[in-house]
This record gives C-alpha cells, sequence and structure tokens, in this order.
C-alpha cells in the first residue's frame, strides 16, 4: 500500500466524495481514504430532499453510491481503511494506517463529524425513520405532526423553531431547569405558541416499529416515566468533529473543528479541511459538496505550483 499520491482525501462523506471528483478530474492521482463506507452521515438518511438536481429526492445511500461511482470513473481510487496519523516529511504528508502508510502531496481531511447520540433503546435502529439530527434536512417530512426536540442549548431551540414551520406541536425536552441557549432564542421559545417545554426530564426509550410513534420520558427529579406518543425525536445535544488524531499537525479551534480560509486551506500548505470537520460549516450535503470541490481546486494550484512533475493518473473510464 506504500505509494505515492498527488491528492489524498481522507473521509468519504460528501465533501471528500467531491473533493475526489474534482481531484480526479484535475486528472491528479488521486486516492480516496474511507474507514467504512462512501456517504458518512447521507448514507443513514431515508431521503434526501434538498440536494440541488433531485427534485423529487433521492434515498441517501443511492446518492452517496452515485457520487463514489462518479469519483471511480474519473480515475480516483478508494481504500477502505482506517487512518489513525499524519505528519510531513519534507514536501510530502505520510498517513498512517493499519495496513500500511501512504505518502501524499497534498492532502484534503473530509473526516466529518459525529452527532451526540442519546444512547437510548431504538434510537440507532430508528435513526432516519423519524430519528433526526437535522431539523434543515428533514423537518418537512413531519407536517402537521407531533415531534420532540432534545436538548437545550442554541442549536435546540434554534432547530426547534424551525420544526415549527412544519410540525403542529413541538415539544422541547431538557434534561436541566434552564436553557443554556441565548436569550433571544429563549424569549422566541417561550413566545410560540406551538412549542411547550418539559424540564428535568430525559428521553429514555424511543418506539416504533417502521417509524419513530413514540418515546418514553423519566423525570430526575421525581423520578416518574410517562410515554409521549410523537412521529419524529430531533436530538440536538452537541456533535464532535473526527479530528482527535489530528492534534499537533494542524490547530483545531476550542469545538475541535479545524480554522480554514475561504480557499479551505489550513495553517499547513498543501493540507486543507471541508464539510463539517471545518469551522464555521453549515452541515448540509450541498455545503458539503462545494467546500470539497474547492479544497480540490485549491489543492491543484497547490501542486502544480510546488511539484516539477506530475504523477501518472490511475486508467479512467471512458465515457459511453
Amino acid at each position: 500500500m506504500d505509494r505515492e499520491y498527488e491528492i489524498a482525501v481522507v473521509g468519504g462523506g460528501p465533501a471528500g466524495l467531491a473533493a475526489a471528483l474534482y481531484a480526479a478530474r484535475a486528472t491528479r492521482r488521486t486516492l480516496l481514504l474511507e474507514r467504512k463506507a462512501p456517504g458518512g452521515q447521507i448514507a443513514l438518511t431515508g431521503a434526501v430532499e434538498n440536494y440541488p438536481g433531485f427534485p423529487d429526492g433521492i434515498n441517501g445511500f443511492d446518492l452517496a453510491v452515485q457520487m463514489h461511482d462518479q469519483a471511480g470513473k474519473y480515475g480516483t481510487e478508494t481504500r477502505y481503511a482506517d487512518v489513525t496519523a499524519i505528519r510531513r516529511d519534507g514536501l510530502l504528508f505520510q498517513l498512517s494506517t493499519e495496513e500500511g502508510e501512504i505518502r501524499a502531496r497534498s492532502v484534503i481531511l473530509t473526516g466529518g463529524a459525529e452527532y451526540n447520540r442519546l444512547g437510548v433503546p431504538g434510537e440507532e435502529r430508528l435513526t432516519g425513520r423519524g430519528v433526526s439530527y437535522c431539523a434543515t434536512c428533514d423537518a418537512a417530512f413531519f407536517r402537521g405532526a407531533d415531534v420532540i426536540v432534545v436538548g437545550g442549548g442554541d442549536a435546540a431551540l434554534d432547530e426547534g423553531l424551525f420544526v415549527t414551520r412544519y410540525a403542529h406541536k413541538v415539544h422541547i425536552i431538557h434534561r436541566r431547569d434552564t436553557f443554556r441557549a441565548s436569550g433571544i432564542l429563549q424569549a422566541r421559545v417561550f413566545a410560540n405558541p406551538q412549542i411547550d417545554v418539559t424540564w428535568d426530564t430525559i428521553v429514555t426509550e424511543i418506539r416504533g416499529d417502521q417509524s419513530v410513534t413514540g418515546v418514553r420520558l423519566r423525570n430526575l427529579t421525581s423520578g416518574e416515566e410517562t410515554e409521549r406518543a410523537v412521529s419524529a425525536v430531533f436530538v440536538f445535544i452537541g456533535q464532535h468533529p473526527n479530528t482527535d488524531w489530528l492534534t499537533g499537525i494542524v490547530s483545531l479551534d476550542r469545538g475541535g473543528h479545524i480554522p480554514v480560509n475561504l480557499w479551505m486551506e489550513t495553517g499547513v500548505p498543501g493540507l486543507y479541511a471541508a464539510g463539517d470537520i471545518r469551522g464555521e460549516s453549515a452541515r448540509q450535503v450541498a455545503s458539503a459538496a462545494g467546500d470539497g470541490a474547492t479544497a480540490a481546486i485549491r489543492a491543484d494550484h497547490y501542486l502544480s505550483d510546488t511539484f516539477a512533475q506530475r504523477l501518472p493518473q490511475a486508467e479512467v473510464t471512458p465515457s459511453a
């Protein structure tokens, strides 16, 4: 596996797949490294309705497969391996995986972020079937329904207000007796007749067969357990970017995200970050794809300015 590439893309979500496509179409020897399956979060999404070009929506897994196939058509190589370390060796980057070392002239980090989970029965099984971590993506599926929003920070209240555009009733469940969110968001929530708040309470189970039908709740003060019928559970208790392994190679902000400029450049020449892993990301499929395209374009320019000779690209599948 010890081979040199011009562009290595670490992470196979929308940002990584778009970066690989643009890098390969620029005839750069491109390697996509993904530890699981291509698609990231969208591979777990039942329907994506806000990605341009699909007016009737598209299954998230199908979209991921199509994006991966398109990148492969133009010469992207894919390896399913977990990258555990990265270091600079002269002008090259050295990537460590369980299958060996990889050398790359430039690297685009697109490892994304993981939403913090409740860790309760039914959550994993019903993700994409009423359990959601993105109101912008999924609220429109629940027009006229009763739903739950879990959390008490800015994201929970902001997304909860967004859900009221579609849902009949939004029940905010918070484990404390006060919100951590900004005052203006709290004022908007308390003034909205579609929202009610349940304090000092946690979700202990999400119920449903093919889709969410209800939740089980426990009051942390009294210990009382109740059930509530709802059609969706929106979880906003934070997220953590997949950057733990990058300590020492690139700077991170307080949330663990990678600061970049408008070209997705980090402070290290030849190293880029795109999608949810970077700071101030919109966390949408369309914006992640745009980030990946931008990073690949900039990496192509960097390679032209830095290296006198190009590496031969993998053979490209001819168009029909």
